[in-house]
This record gives structure tokens, C-alpha cells and sequence, in this order.
């Protein structure tokens, strides 16, 4: 199984069965925090729906399309990070992430997608990495903009959010740029 120790207080393991109940208490906690800009914490409502997530998203690990792991601080489920898809042929990750509103403050998702970055990179032999994000989530595109991403442009009404769409910029970043930065 997948694990990978970012510091002394944060690791990422690959998601499984085991983390049910803990993802789903962190996405219950966090529901109304979450629902602002993300649309699924609304059809998580009981421990079965996320464990129908963990489900698809290990055959989908299995099937090369996309790797979620579990974000651990001080061995405690703190949120997610994911390579929400792979495009093998182009050789892109596009890069997806949550941390639980407790668990703000603390610089762990900047870490957390650094090291994911650095497995994407040179593990997976990636080529680029995007990050996608609503424009309008400044805390969020926080984390791209300290990571050195550039920002590619604007995909207009990308995403129904409830009542409304909302516009996401594209950030992306080169494997050339990222051996520049490192």
C-alpha cells in the first residue's frame, strides 16, 4: 500500500475501507465549511456513501485513473489529496484537495501537495500538474500561487454549485519548472 511520511507530523496514505468512518466524521464536521465552494459534501450523508467513494476510488487506483490519499496530521484523518485524474497519453495529473476546517492554519495542504507534486513528478514521470480552483476561493488558489503554479486561464461556468455555476482558473505547472524550482 501507498504511504508516504511528508514531515514529522503529516503523512499520506492511499485511501481504503479502513478510513470510512473517519472521512465521513471529517466531512460531517466540516459539511457547511466544505459545501461553499465544493458540490458533493450534500450527497455524503451517512457512512456508506463514503464508503461507496472509497470503493470507486480504489478500482479506480487499480485502473491507473486517479490516486486519492488520506491526509494524516498527528495521526489524525485531516482531509484528502488526490490526483483526480491522469491523462497518460499527455502525461497529466490534475491535482484535487480538502482539509477539514479544524485542521486550517497549519500549512499542511502547501506540504501535502508539494510532496504530491514531487511523486507526480518523479514517480509517475508526469509531465504537468494542474490545479483547478473556483475563482472566487482566494484561500484555496492560495496554495498553487505559494507552489510556484502558473496560471494558465479562466474555464467559465465549469461547475453547477447548488444554485449557480461557478468560473475555476487552471493553474498548471511543468516538470521543467518545478526541477527549476527544486
Amino acid at each position: 500500500m501507498f504511504t508516504h511520511k511528508v514531515d514529522d507530523d503529516i503523512s499520506l496514505k492511499l485511501v481504503d475501507h479502513r478510513d470510512a468512518d473517519a472521512i465521513f466524521e471529517l466531512t460531517d464536521k466540516s459539511r457547511d465549511y466544505l459545501k461553499e465552494w465544493l458540490p458533493w459534501p450534500i450527497f455524503i450523508k451517512k457512512v456508506d456513501d463514503t464508503k461507496d467513494f472509497i470503493k470507486s476510488s480504489m478500482q479506480n487506483f487499480v485502473d491507473n485513473k486517479s490516486m486519492v490519499t488520506v491526509i494524516l496530521f498527528k495521526d489524525k484523518v485531516a482531509g484528502i489529496v488526490s490526483f483526480n485524474s491522469f491523462d497518460w497519453t499527455s502525461r497529466i495529473g490534475q491535482i484535487g484537495y480538502f482539509l477539514g476546517e479544524e485542521f486550517q492554519g497549519h500549512g499542511i495542504m502547501t506540504k501535502v501537495v508539494r510532496a504530491l507534486m514531487d511523486i507526480g513528478f518523479t514517480e509517475f514521470r508526469l509531465n504537468k500538474i494542474e490545479i483547478r480552483v473556483a475563482t472566487e476561493n482566494f484561500k484555496s488558489r492560495k496554495i498553487p500561487e505559494r507552489l510556484g503554479f502558473t496560471e494558465e486561464g479562466i474555464l467559465r461556468q465549469v461547475q453547477w454549485l447548488y444554485d449557480h455555476y461557478v468560473d475555476h482558473v487552471v493553474y498548471g505547472m511543468l516538470k521543467d519548472e518545478w526541477v527549476d524550482l527544486n
